[in-house]
Order: C-alpha cells, then structure tokens, then sequence
C-alpha cells in the first residue's frame, strides 16, 4: 500500500521557511524525521501494520517523556523499501534536546505473503504496545535529522510448524551520517545473489534487486568483505578489503559470475 506523504513534505517546508526567519539558532527547534526502510526477504509481501511513532525525550518536564511524532499510520509491505529505498513514516518539530529511544507501535494486521497466499502473522500484544528502539540522538536547534528504522524481514518473521507465521521483530536503527554504505552491480542480473558484508563477527545483507543492482546500508566505518551468494547454477564469489567511510556511498565495480 503507497502513502500518500504530501501533507509531511508541506509540514517539514512549512517549518524550514519558518527557521530561515530566525534570527538565533538557539530560537529554532529541530526536525525528527523517521525513515522506514527493510533488508529484503525471500517472500512474496511482508505487511506491517504501524499505528504509531513515540519518542522518550529527556529534557521534556512530567513523568512521562513519551511524545508521539506525527505518523503516516497504515499498512507497509516492507519489500517496497529494500535496496537503499525508503519512505518518510513520521516527524516531529521538538526543541533542542537528547532523545534516547524510539517506540514502534503495531497493530494487528501483519501479514506474510509465501507462494502465492497471504498468512496472518501472530503479533504478541507487547508488540502493539511498543517495541523500544534505542536511539541517543543529540538533536540541535534549525536541523533536520533522519532516523532510520531499518526492519529485518527476513530475520523478523519466524514459520510455525502447524504452517502458521509469527512477527518477532528484528529491527536497526541509524542516523544519518553515523553509518556508510556498499552499492555495485551482479551480472547476470538473473543470479540474483544474496549479498552480505562481513567484518569482526558484524554480518549485514541483502538480496540483489532485479536488474542487479544492490546496496548494504548501515554498514559501519571499517574494512569489510563482500560474500555473493547467487542462485545455481552460478558460483558463490568474494571481494577483499572493501573500505567503508561514515557517511559516504562506496562503489563497488561490477561483480560477474562463472558456472561450473
């Protein structure tokens, strides 16, 4: 199900043309601006039901620092947003401050589409009531941050033995700047390898997309290795000492598979 985000963007405009107006940065509040984005999974659909979008502020005064931001609620298929895409899923104007956790608020319509037909996915009610995301953002007066929530589909939904699914959410969170990112190209784009960087007991992956191109996101500063496993009757491949900046895209060339 697409979004419709017209409201967010006029609400985040509306806000950046106020700033500029300001004469202090210390005047000016910051811009939450929460991504949701997916590490693709073997499945047909993955639909998640996102109700709603809290995060625990510290400096705000009471007992309860939980503000809801304001959230595009509704029905995400989660393999729309594999291989670097995203969408805006909620926002907040809120004053300079330290924000600690993030809470994710599901409903009860999570669904997993395999061969064909959808399964209902079993959400414990502890799920609907908030799953807590550690964040520890900084956030200073006249800037936009994003937040992403990065939704491991694959890891997240687990198969019963009575051919019955259950959602236990594996999820990421990264701001931007604090992570970098490993993109490239397979051929031929029908290998479609499961691609994983590996570095210090750390593994992050993704599947190619349909034309061949992939993107590891959240991948920490450091040297990595790059595994390509693709489909037979193609052969599995390596690439060394990949290095990986913080807050820089690293371009690999073009990986091309043998057979046997």
């Amino acid at each position: 199900m697409r979004k419709n985000l017209s409201l967010f963007g006029i609400a985040i405009g509306a806000w950046m043309l106020a700033s500029g107006c300001n004469e202090s940065e210390s005047d000016q509040n910051a811009v939450m601006q929460v991504m949701l984005t997916d590490a693709p999974a073997a499945y047909e659909q993955v639909l998640i039901d996102i109700q709603d979008v809290q995060i625990h502020i510290s400096e705000m005064e009471g007992e309860d620092n939980w503000q809801s931001l304001q959230v595009n609620e509704g029905i995400y298929d989660l393999l729309d947003f594999r291989n670097g895409m995203d969408t805006l899923l909620a926002f907040l104007e809120l004053p300079p401050g330290t924000v600690s956790q993030m809470r994710l608020v599901l409903g009860s319509n999570n669904q997993v589409k395999v061969n064909g037909e959808m399964h209902d996915l079993d959400t414990p009610s502890g799920q609907q009531s908030g799953l807590k995301l550690n964040i520890h953002a900084t956030l200073t007066g006249g800037i936009v941050y994003k937040i992403w929530i990065d939704f491991d589909a694959a890891r997240s939904i687990v198969e019963k033995g009575n051919g019955h699914y259950s959602l236990k959410p594996v999820i990421r969170t990264y701001t931007e700047a604090t992570t970098g990112a490993i993109s490239g190209n397979v051929s031929p784009a029908v290998a479609l390898p499961y691609v994983k960087a590996v570095s210090n007991g750390d593994t992050i992956g993704a599947y190619a997309a349909g034309n061949g191109s992939f993107k590891l996101s959240a991948v920490p500063a450091g040297t990595w290795s790059v595994i390509f496993d693709p489909v037979d009757p193609y052969l599995a491949d390596t690439v060394e000492n990949i290095a990986v900046q913080n807050g820089f895209v690293t371009e690999m060339d073009t990986v091309y598979f043998s057979q046997p």
